[in-house]
């Protein structure tokens, strides 16, 4: 709900605090605009969404806890009437068509000029879906992840370099399915190795 004075009631949450403080100073000129509370992990959100109540979530995705499209998620099921802008430096394709997936309605990049992000709130907040063009027609360009969820898993988990035994342990499978769906993975990303893979679809935000 809004002030009763009319302004949007905004809730911010990055995990840099001098981003975070600089969008909240910024977004605070504006007349009809109020940020009314920061967190700055993603597993902060939905309490900190259910205890003030915003109109608007400004989310960024790589946040300690649980990513900002994870966040949003749980906060569009619990509360969908708060409206989730993402604001990320991350501009990734494979991004986009997950928030959106997520129940997010607007996308853009830090990057935006204030007074565009303000007018992307406002819009949001009329019941506008809000994203980046540049963004949405990369997204259409790259389509959709062709790894399974469990190959993404995995290619995740040995972005760090480790063995396939190290791997295995830490998604507890074992040593022959973890090597068949790294094999799979490099296969649809035609890519020569794991790390080509990993970089691959880490570029396309096919990763977290």
């Amino acid at each position: 709900m809004t002030t009763e004075d009319g302004r949007i009631r905004i809730l911010l949450a990055d995990d840099q605090a001098l981003v975070r403080g600089a969008l909240a100073t910024l977004l605070g000129l504006e007349d009809d605009l109020v940020v009314i509370a920061q967190v700055g992990r993603g597993d902060e959100v939905l309490a900190a969404v259910a205890e003030h109540r915003p109109d608007i979530a400004l989310l960024d995705v790589e946040m300690p806890g649980i990513d900002g499209l994870t966040a949003a998620a749980q906060v569009h099921a619990a509360h969908p009437g708060v409206r989730i802008v993402i604001v990320t430096t991350f501009g990734r394709a494979g991004y986009l068509s997950r928030a959106l997936a997520a129940g997010v309605s607007g996308y853009v990049v830090k990057d935006t000029p204030a007074s565009e992000l303000a007018d992307v709130v406002r819009r949001v907040r009329r019941g506008e879906t809000v994203i980046d063009a540049a963004l949405a027609t990369d997204a259409l360009t790259a389509g959709p992840s062709p790894l399974t969820p469990r190959e993404a898993e995995v290619l995740s988990a040995a972005r760090g370099g480790g063995t396939i035994a190290d791997v295995a342990r830490s998604l507890h499978l074992s040593e022959g399915t973890t090597r068949n769906h790294l094999s799979s993975a490099m296969q649809k990303l035609e890519a020569r190795t794991r790390a080509d893979a990993a970089r691959i679809a880490e570029d396309r935000g096919w990763l977290l």
